[in-house]
């Protein structure tokens, strides 16, 4: 009785348990950027079909090299009996021969090496393709998280001016009692809180498209919800963003170079093979021939192609040779464009720091004493309250200015990263 009970039990537990640690893992998503792109590395559709792609490409190299499957052929002869008193007949042993052949293609020296080397090039390029893919994505993810993370504080900041707002307007309405403030004043302070909470509406809206983006970059349903944004990725120090360094390694590490690369030398192989058609590929056969019961003979035969259409094969080699040009100046054209990223990110990225540090040690300081000195001369009638309330807009402009700083540091960083090829 008692482990009838328990058996219930237990699968109720289980039940309730199961959907619990769900909601967990749910919740700690979206906290850091980190969680995002683990998340996007297992579960994304895209990324996920490119590497099966790639690995579907690796499972071309053997089969390039392979000889071609051997071919045996069986030949009946005098299947009529002519010439004896025996009836026409289909089996070996009852009619006049049978000749076996079996024969083995046999390219010639140095294509099968080259086709392997082509299809091992080929699945480089594949994998670049897969890495490309995954770097696009990860830059997509950071920028919009960054954005999110941004419209968030947004909020935040917007909420703090509202209550700000509110605490004026608890003065003024006091002053406004006493006779000492005009009603103009108490006016003008609740437009300004209803223009803040109409802004408010806007940025929930984007805090709202934002969590969608993010949520179709993971392929996750569009009302999914996220933690609450904690911290952004620190940005590297200046030392560490210097181009020349920064250039060397996404010469070597970019992933659409590698994967141009790659492309070079499968049109490189497959140039060389074009150029090793120009000799002949050979079959060999063994032929035993049977009489009666018995394989009384055996032939041996050589076979090859004879290449006579030179013109056919020098276009072909032509071709071949502007396909190699051509992937070498596509990885050229990569190679410029990346550059010219890289400096126009270094750049922005550089800029956007100074707006930073240009606000926070400086703007806002000056911004948050002008607004007690404002606060204090508007209570003792010293200030008029437009004065208050320009000193109030300075400090959310501050303050708005270092988070969209931020943002755009996250964004600039991501997309150096993308370029080249890893996290710095």
């Amino acid at each position: 009785m008692r482990r009838a009970i328990l058996a219930p039990a237990m699968v109720l537990f289980l039940v309730l348990a199961v959907p619990s640690s769900l909601r967990a893992q749910e919740i700690t998503l979206g906290r850091t950027v980190e969680t995002l792109l683990q998340y996007a590395k297992e579960r994304n559709p895209e990324y996920a079909s490119m590497r099966l792609e790639a690995e579907a490409a690796g499972e071309r190299i053997y089969p390039a090299g392979a000889l071609p499957d051997p071919v045996l052929r069986t030949e009946l002869q005098n299947i009529t009996n002519f010439g004896s008193d025996a009836r026409p007949n289909l089996l070996p042993s009852r009619i006049g021969g049978t000749k076996y052949t079996l024969m083995q293609s046999l390219p010639f020296w140095g294509k099968r090496d080259l086709k392997r080397e082509a299809a091992e090039a080929e699945a480089d390029a594949a994998q670049g393709k897969a890495s490309v893919i995954w770097t696009e994505q990860a830059a997509r993810i950071k920028t919009a998280y960054a954005q999110y993370f941004a419209v968030a504080r947004l909020i935040r900041l917007n909420k703090e001016v509202i209550d700000l707002i509110d605490r004026i307007e608890g003065i003024t309405q006091v002053r406004y009692a006493s006779g000492l403030t005009p009603q103009q004043d108490a006016i003008r302070v609740q437009v300004e809180r209803t223009s803040m909470q109409n802004e408010l509406i806007q940025m929930e809206t984007e805090h709202h498209h934002a969590r969608t983006r993010l949520n179709a970059l993971l392929a996750r349903p569009a009302q999914s919800t996220f933690a609450e944004p904690e911290r952004l990725r620190p940005i590297p120090a200046p030392a560490k963003l210097d181009f020349v360094a920064l250039e060397d390694r996404l010469r070597g590490k970019n992933p659409q170079l590698f994967a141009d690369a790659a492309k070079i030398r499968a049109a490189e192989k497959n140039r060389d093979l074009t150029y090793r058609n120009r000799y002949p590929d050979f079959t060999l056969g063994v032929s035993p021939m049977q009489t009666g019961s018995r394989i009384n003979e055996w032939e041996l035969m050589v076979e090859f192609n004879i290449p006579l259409q030179q013109e056919s094969r020098r276009s072909q080699e032509r071709e071949a040779e502007k396909m190699t040009d051509a992937a070498r100046a596509r990885k050229e054209a990569t190679a410029n464009q990346a550059l010219a990223d890289l400096s126009e990110n270094l750049a922005g990225i550089d800029v956007a720091r100074r707006v930073e540090i240009l606000a926070q040690v400086s703007l806002l300081p000056q911004a948050e004493l002008t607004f007690q000195a404002a606060l204090a001369g508007y209570e003792t009638g010293k200030v008029d309250f437009a004065t208050l309330l320009d000193a109030q807009r300075q400090i959310r402009k501050a303050k708005q200015d270092i988070v969209k700083a931020q943002a755009e540091q996250q964004a600039r960083l991501a997309d150096i990263e993308r370029l080249i090829g890893e996290d710095i």
